[in-house]
């Protein structure tokens, strides 16, 4: 079940990748599992787990110099797709942490508005 969530989540990215995605905003990238994602994760975040992470952005098409940030349950997914991705010539990548962590600072965030 979830390969078949993963396939149909990069088959549905890549029809709507078929030119490289330029613009200045920050990409949030879910390494969680398909599973994870599903009972919950950041507004706009794509989700594309660790081990499959550098085929899952090649099909997107990202500029290799495009601002990432990368969070997972902890924050070591997040570091393990970082390494895959920097070995592809991915520069610009932050490792988040994880996502019950970077809910609550939303929430607090929200809060403050």
């Amino acid at each position: 079940m979830r390969i078949i969530f993963v396939l149909l989540t990069l088959l549905l990215l890549s029809s709507c990748a078929s030119k490289p995605i330029q613009t200045t905003q920050t990409v949030w990238l879910d390494v969680r599992s398909a599973e994870e994602f599903a009972a919950g994760h950041l507004p706009g975040a794509i989700n594309i787990p660790h081990t499959e992470v550098v085929k899952g952005l090649e099909t997107l098409k990202l500029d290799k110099n495009r601002d990432i940030a990368l969070y997972c349950g902890s924050g070591r997914r997040a570091g393990i797709a970082i390494e895959a991705l920097q070995q592809q010539g991915y520069t610009n990548l932050t490792n988040q942490g994880g996502y019950e962590s970077l809910k609550q600072k939303q929430l607090s965030a929200d809060e403050r508005q």
